[in-house]
């Protein structure tokens, strides 16, 4: 593989590349994270005291409605502080280097979004087999889209910041190879959506689904030198998948529409989740042709 972008992305981390600051950084981000799930209950026990907080823990946690959704979503901000906590303290390196140049990330972003956006939308026009069922009322949707966008921005920022930024870097840091720093936070990613209770039969292959995605993400990531197109891939993918489309079930709280099958349908889910894949492989390479096209020669790590 070539990535020389990828050297520029990680030098902020080669000041302290060490495994045990890594590890140490991992747990502080942990620690945070927990703290601030912590802070969000006790302003919840603290607004509807103790038996409201029980209530909307479990709508958290079942995130069908609209509110109970947006809060989940409120819980990733304590996943990107994580990794701005470790890169701070542990590795002495500033915040913004997790992002990669400012400017390009952001015009990264921007187009990868739009690319992911069109054909996301194009894919969803191709005749299926399904039934959509209409989930919240437009009214009601449109009401909560401005909060919802953000909660999704935060989400897939959170979890970009974390795999394709902190983990990604510092494991390049440390290895060369990319079957290290590329391949290792994808499948802790994979991993981290590991949900047999809710997924039933699929579980296995919803990590496929998602290691594959991991490993395109960590591939514009090297490629471009920031986290910018991966994230605008994985905002506009979740976009359509929570806010507009989503299953009957666990997370469609936000969701204009839904199906009329839930995760347990797994012989009908099956097939959708493999066109999905597909389309996630051919979205991905549209935008890094778009990104790469006319970049100086690689060279080889």
């Amino acid at each position: 593989m070539q990535y020389p972008a990828m050297d520029a992305f990680a030098a902020p981390a080669r000041a302290y590349p060490q495994l045990w600051r890594l590890l140490l950084g991992i747990v502080l981000a942990t620690v945070v994270y927990v703290l601030c799930f912590l802070l969000i209950l006790a302003a919840l026990a603290l607004t509807s005291g103790l038996d409201g907080a029980q209530t909307w823990i479990v709508r958290m946690g079942q995130a069908t409605g609209p509110t109970g959704t947006l809060l989940l979503l409120a819980t990733f901000l304590g996943m990107a502080l994580g990794p701005f906590a470790a890169a701070r303290v542990v590795h002495r390196r500033p915040v913004a280097t997790l992002f990669g140049p400012r400017q390009r990330s952001i015009h990264h972003f921007l187009v990868a979004l739009v690319i992911s956006a069109a054909l996301f939308g194009l894919s969803a026009l191709v005749p299926r087999d399904i039934a959509i069922q209409p989930n919240i009322t437009p009214s009601l949707w449109l009401s909560f889209l401005p909060l919802a966008l953000v909660g999704v921005l935060v989400q897939t920022g959170a979890e970009e910041i974390l795999f394709r930024g902190y983990l990604q870097q510092q494991l390049a840091a440390r290895f060369a190879s990319p079957l290290i720093w590329m391949v290792l936070p994808s499948a802790l990613f994979a991993m981290a959506h590991f949900d047999p209770a809710t997924m039933g039969g699929n579980a296995w292959l919803i990590v496929a689904a998602t290691g594959l995605f991991g490993i395109l993400a960590a591939d514009l990531t090297a490629k471009t030198g920031s986290i910018g197109a991966a994230w605008g891939f994985h905002f506009a993918n979740n976009v359509f998948a929570i806010l507009l489309l989503s299953l009957d079930g666990p997370l469609s709280g936000l969701a204009l529409y839904t199906t009329d099958f839930g995760p347990e349908a797994a012989d009908v889910l099956r097939p959708l989740i493999l066109i999905d894949m597909v389309v996630t492989g051919l979205v991905w390479a549209a935008i890094r042709v778009a990104l790469t096209r006319g970049s100086p020669p690689a060279i080889r790590i």
